[in-house]
């Protein structure tokens, strides 16, 4: 593992954090839900951060895991790490900051976390930090935007568009305003990490392989499948 030993995480205040993560993630933003955030610092300076909070809308979420209290997990909404970290700094920072919410934290028994494959990738830091894929889906809710990338629900926010999903008859019209608009097409993972190993799924794991199957493979942003990338 090499330096990657060497990083030290804490807990960090969010105007810190949500600076790092503005300018480090591909989106480019934060998540307002995020409440607790830990930094990931080698040789004195941050360059890195995971923010955690409550999902959007917790009810829909919530019983992926049987008999979950409704303050009984959370969610991994923001990863962002610079280039300065060495190999494997990804997964030994998860693996900490999971420790220190079990240790502070200890009501909470599982975390929830997506994986973007439309625009970042299909979850290779979470399978390799051990969690587990319960689900996955194609992502047809962002759009390129007047050069920007952008979720529906923003759009929708910005009265823009009359639903988040945005039909492709909608489209038509937004367009007819003047407005440059394209659907982005991928597919959004979902994974869960047991922190409590007596908790129970309510949905079938599903094994890592159905990745390449159903074509969602992804790695920084480039369509690349699992198989591919074992190869290089």
């Amino acid at each position: 593992m090499g330096r990657a030993k060497e990083i030290k995480v804490k807990v960090i205040p969010p105007k810190v954090a949500n600076a790092f993560v503005k300018k480090h993630h591909y989106s480019g933003k934060v998540v307002p839900n995020s409440k607790l955030h830990f930094g990931a610092f080698l040789d004195g300076k941050l360059h890195g951060v995971l923010s955690y909070g409550s999902p959007f809308v917790k009810k829909n979420v919530i019983g992926l895991v049987e008999d979950t209290g409704w303050n009984e997990m959370i969610e991994l909404n923001r990863m962002a790490f610079d280039d300065y970290l060495p190999k494997y700094s990804e997964s030994r920072c998860i693996a900490i900051s999971i420790r220190l919410i079990k240790k502070h934290a200890p009501q909470i028994k599982w975390i929830l976390s997506f994986s973007d494959g439309t625009q970042c990738g299909d979850g290779t830091i979470y399978r390799a930090s051990g969690f587990k894929l319960i689900g996955h889906k194609k992502n047809d809710g962002i759009f390129y935007f007047n050069g920007e990338t952008i979720h529906g629900k923003v759009l929708w926010d910005r009265g823009i568009s009359k639903t988040w999903t945005i039909p492709d008859k909608e489209l038509e019209s937004i367009r007819a305003k003047g407005h440059e608009i394209e659907r982005l097409i991928g597919f959004q993972l979902k994974y869960i990490y047991l922190i409590d190993k007596s908790c129970k799924l309510t949905k079938p794991e599903i094994p890592f392989t159905e990745i390449d199957k159903i074509g969602a493979g992804m790695y920084k942003g480039e369509k690349i499948t699992l198989q591919e990338r074992r190869a290089t």
